[in-house]
């Protein structure tokens, strides 16, 4: 009896956090394109006005960024005026779960079938390693090491620290202002 009433419970829980982490990522992902070189030189390869999207299927949670020039991302939230370019898909919020609190890595979770690319490959891996650079910034190193296949060795803790400090302070402007819109 207890169970029925707790396996959907978690299961919203779970569905609630990825919306969550979705938000903070669609922001950081706009955030860590303004802070860090690497990353902008990374999407500076992608056609300008090219649209990405991560989602949970068939209609779950998404964002989509835009790359607007120079290597800049912006948030869109999770609608967009045109169809994505590249759509990095969950097959099931569980699988988005795990990635997303950093129990599997996304390469992993490639290998293990529970995620679906729709676009060209080679702006999915370009793509997947800003999200690893964000992650990289964002989280401490044990739990980094956990999320991305692997940690850059140029990352040292001042750089690190400093870039995560003006990446949070830029997303958490970006919350405030979406809160006051």
């Amino acid at each position: 009896m207890i169970n029925r009433l707790i396996t959907p419970m978690a299961l919203q829980a779970r569905g609630l956090y990825v919306e969550l982490m979705f938000q903070v990522m669609g922001r950081a992902l706009q955030a860590v394109s303004e802070v860090d070189r690497d990353v902008r030189s990374e999407v500076s390869a992608l056609p300008e006005g090219f649209l990405f999207e991560m989602m949970v299927m068939p209609d779950g949670s998404r964002f989509i960024v835009e790359h607007i020039g120079n290597g800049h991302l912006h948030y869109h939230g999770d609608n967009a005026s045109r169809p994505v370019d590249l759509s990095i898909q969950f097959k099931h919020v569980a699988h988005a779960f795990l990635v997303l609190s950093f129990q599997e890595k996304t390469s992993v979770a490639f290998a293990n079938d529970r995620m679906l690319v729709d676009g060209d490959i080679s702006y999915a891996v370009r793509m997947t390693r800003v999200l690893n650079r964000l992650e990289a910034f964002i989280l401490p190193r044990l739990i980094a090491k956990r999320a991305v296949k692997e940690y850059p060795a140029n990352l040292n803790l001042p750089k690190k620290v400093l870039s995560a400090a003006r990446i949070y302070l830029k997303v958490a402007n970006h919350f405030v202002a979406t809160v006051r819109a």
